[in-house]
């Protein structure tokens, strides 16, 4: 049987659960994936220990999830060739870039948890997302020309 000594020289047995003092509170990092709703996902006590706030948290990474595929192929900013607003229109791509990038690391954080159902939402999320807004599967056909060509 294994066993990690702590501060003060007692050996404890080892299991997936790092436990890290932190003033009063001990902290538990998880080293490997758990099934449970008792969990912080992003924020410090969010979701706690409350099972309804643990779906919210789930609804959440799934969306933000989705909302990752749908910012990766969306084209809501377009560009003319020669246009007067080159400028402004790169400035809107590359902030639709920054905040695509930002929710893609918060899905990364909350997945970081080490938590199965967190797992599960984010990979579904970018799954579905994927098939919506990805695939030609779910694209909206006009005259029977593809219409995300131009």
């Amino acid at each position: 049987m294994f066993s990690t000594a702590t501060a003060d020289g007692v050996s404890m047995p080892y299991n997936s659960t790092v436990a890290t003092m932190l003033g009063r509170r001990r902290i538990p990092i998880h080293t490997t994936f758990y099934w449970g709703h008792k969990v912080d996902i992003l924020f410090r006590c969010w979701p706690g220990d409350s099972t309804a706030m643990y779906a919210v948290a789930l609804l959440l990474v799934f969306f933000m999830a989705v909302l990752v595929e749908w910012l990766s192929f969306t084209n809501i900013v377009k560009l003319k060739s020669r246009g007067s607003n080159d400028v402004v229109g790169g400035l809107l791509k590359t902030g639709l870039y920054g905040v695509r990038s930002g929710l893609s690391y918060m899905v990364m954080l909350a997945v970081m948890s080490f938590n199965g159902g967190v797992f599960v939402v984010a990979i579904c999320g970018h799954v579905i997302g994927f098939l919506i807004f990805g695939t030609r599967a779910m694209r909206k056909k006009s005259d029977g020309l593809d219409s995300s060509k131009p």
